[in-house]
C-alpha cells in the first residue's frame, strides 16, 4: 500500500455488552494494531448514543495510551464548539506530557449529537460560527503563543500537539487549507463532497509552521473476512444496525422492520452514506482501497470496521493489515 493506514475506532457497544467491555476491546485492538503496523487510532466524540462509548474522548485516549507504547492515538475528533479551547488544550497537553510524541488532536465543528443533547451539553446554537477562531485560540495555547493575553494552558503550553481539521463539507477543506493544517474527510459516512473537498484542499493549501504541504486523510469503511459470504453478511448486519442508530430515536425495530426501512427510498439514501466501503476477502479489500486511494490522491486512509462481534471486528483489521501493511506481512 502506497499510503499509511490508520483506524477509526467507533467504540461500539455491542448488543448485550457494556461500555467497560467496549473499552477492553479498544485496548486489545490498539495493542494488536501497534504490532500490525497501523499508523494511528482515532476516537470520535459522540453523545447520547447508546451504541457508541467514546463520549469522553480524552479519557479513552489516556486509557488506551497507558496500555500501548508506540502507536499514535488521538481524537477524530473533538467537537470543539462543545468545549472551551483552553479546556481542550489542557486535556491534550496533559496527554502529550504523559505520552510524548503519540497524541493527535482532530477538531470538528458539529455537535456530535442531536439538538436536544446539544442543549444538554450547554452548547450555544451559534457556537459553530466561531469554530475558525476557536481553532486558532486552541493552537495558540498548544504552541505557547497564546492569543488571550495573560492566559496559558498548563499543561499544554509548548507541547505542539498536532492539529487536524475534520469535516464532511467544503467548509472544512477550505479552513484546513487556509490554516495550513492536515485535513481528514469523513467519507466513511458523508461521501457526497469527497472529490471536490480533496481538490479544493490541495489547490488552496497554504504552508504553515505545522505542515509545509497538504496532508489529506480519507475515511473508508472496511469489512474483511476469510470468505466473501462472511464479509457481506457482516456488512448487511451493520447496515441494519445503522437503521436503528440513525432512525430509532430511542425505539428499536424488529429485523423485518429494519429490512423494510433499508429497502425503502429513504433507506437507500442512508445506504449511500456507506458508498465508500471495501467488503470482501483481503485481496478484494486491498484492490478496492488501492483504487480508492489513487482516485482521490489520499495521503493516508483511516478505516472504520463495523463488524458485529469483537472477534469479527479484530479479524477484519488483522486481515487488512496482513495484505497491506509490511509489519504485519
Amino acid at each position: 500500500m502506497s499510503v499509511p493506514l490508520s483506524i477509526l475506532d467507533l467504540a461500539q457497544v455491542a448488543e448485550g455488552s457494556t461500555p467497560a467491555e467496549t473499552f477492553a476491546s479498544s485496548v486489545s485492538l490498539a495493542q494488536h494494531a501497534e504490532s500490525w503496523g497501523y499508523r494511528r487510532i482515532w476516537y470520535a466524540e459522540h453523545h447520547n448514543m447508546g451504541s457508541i462509548a467514546s463520549s469522553a474522548t480524552s479519557v479513552l485516549i489516556a486509557h488506551v495510551a497507558a496500555h500501548t507504547s508506540t502507536i499514535r492515538l488521538g481524537a477524530g475528533g473533538v467537537m470543539l464548539p462543545n468545549h472551551s479551547p483552553l479546556t481542550i488544550a489542557e486535556q491534550f497537553g496533559t496527554l502529550e506530557s504523559l505520552h510524548p510524541g503519540r497524541i493527535d488532536l482532530g477538531l470538528g465543528r458539529a455537535p456530535g449529537s442531536d439538538q436536544v443533547t446539544a442543549r444538554a451539553l450547554r452548547r450555544d446554537p451559534m457556537s459553530a460560527d466561531s469554530f475558525p477562531s476557536d481553532v486558532l485560540e486552541l493552537q495558540g495555547y498548544l504552541t505557547g503563543e497564546t492569543r488571550v493575553p495573560g492566559v496559558q494552558a498548563t499543561p499544554g503550553k509548548g507541547t505542539n500537539v498536532p492539529l487536524y481539521i475534520l469535516g464532511s463539507s467544503l467548509f472544512g477543506a477550505r479552513l484546513a487549507a487556509a490554516l495550513g493544517l492536515p485535513f481528514a474527510f469523513a467519507s466513511h459516512f458523508a461521501p457526497q463532497a469527497l472529490l471536490d473537498a480533496a481538490a479544493i484542499y490541495r489547490r488552496e493549501f497554504t504552508p504553515s509552521a505545522q505542515a509545509e504541504k497538504p496532508h489529506f486523510i480519507a475515511g473508508v469503511n472496511v469489512i474483511a473476512a476469510d470468505s466473501a459470504t462472511d464479509a457481506h453478511h457482516e456488512f448487511h448486519e451493520a447496515m441494519l444496525r445503522r437503521v436503528t442508530l440513525l432512525l430509532g430515536r430511542g425505539q428499536t425495530f424488529t429485523r423485518e422492520e429494519s429490512e423494510a426501512i433499508l429497502a425503502s427510498p429513504g433507506g437507500q439514501q442512508m445506504a449511500d452514506m456507506a458508498r465508500y466501503s471495501a467488503v470482501g476477502t483481503p485481496d478484494v479489500v486491498r484492490d478496492y482501497l488501492e483504487r480508492f486511494s489513487d482516485r482521490i490522491g489520499a495521503d493516508e486512509l483511516i478505516v472504520a470496521t463495523q463488524a458485529g462481534t469483537t472477534d469479527a471486528w479484530l479479524r477484519s483489521f488483522e486481515l487488512l493489515a496482513g495484505t497491506m501493511l509490511p509489519v504485519a506481512a
